[in-house]
């Protein structure tokens, strides 16, 4: 299989480098050589968190070049524009329709810009849902990121993985129920 490239980025606390573990994990248990790395910034303070994985038949590294993520996955859509130079031009992009004021917006320095889904839908396959309100709908805010994850493998059609084996190996007994729902909510919104 030729290498895959995916992209995942949002804002610190999101929970993406929960994600990108759990897809390195069921990559790795589907025999696919992957490499994954993180940039965490100051993902602490509410700032942009990137992780990068790459996987198939052999994959030398990790990095993911400008203009070659076969998907981007985003948490927050401001981060979609801001990463959106690494996807392809046929590439697909997963958007959360959610928003993060930061700082220099709430401190009043600048405003958070319009039209930022739109903007992706004009130049990339998208699939666009609100993963936090979804999160809401079932219970429990804080399961978006596994709401965006079911989106996300839907549409790159990576279905011939037991996910929710994966999640069952790496999420904690407690809160594997709600992240269940979570996964099969994202799975089934109908623009994935």
């Amino acid at each position: 299989m030729p290498v895959r490239s995916l992209l995942i980025v949002g804002v610190g606390g999101q929970g993406a480098i929960l994600v990108s573990k759990i897809l390195t994990r069921g990559l790795i248990k589907a025999g696919y050589d992957v490499k994954m790395s993180e940039v965490h910034g100051m993902s602490q303070r509410g700032g942009s968190v990137s992780t990068q994985i790459r996987y198939g038949d052999k994959v030398y590294s990790p990095i993911i070049g400008e203009g070659q993520a076969d998907m981007l996955i985003s948490f927050e859509k401001m981060e979609a524009v801001r990463y959106s130079h690494f996807l392809k031009k046929d590439g697909t992009a997963v958007i959360n329709d959610y928003e993060i004021v930061p700082m220099s917006v709430a401190s009043g320095m600048c405003e958070y810009p319009e039209g930022t889904v739109e903007a992706m839908q004009k130049n990339f396959k998208t699939v666009v849902l609100d993963a936090g309100h979804i999160a809401v709908e079932l219970g429990n805010a804080r399961c978006m990121n596994i709401v965006l994850l079911g989106a996300m493998i839907k549409a790159t059609g990576m279905t011939d993985i037991d996910w929710e084996e994966v999640l069952k190996e790496v999420l904690p007994e407690k809160i594997l129920d709600i992240n269940l729902k979570a996964f099969r909510a994202g799975f089934e919104h109908q623009g994935a």
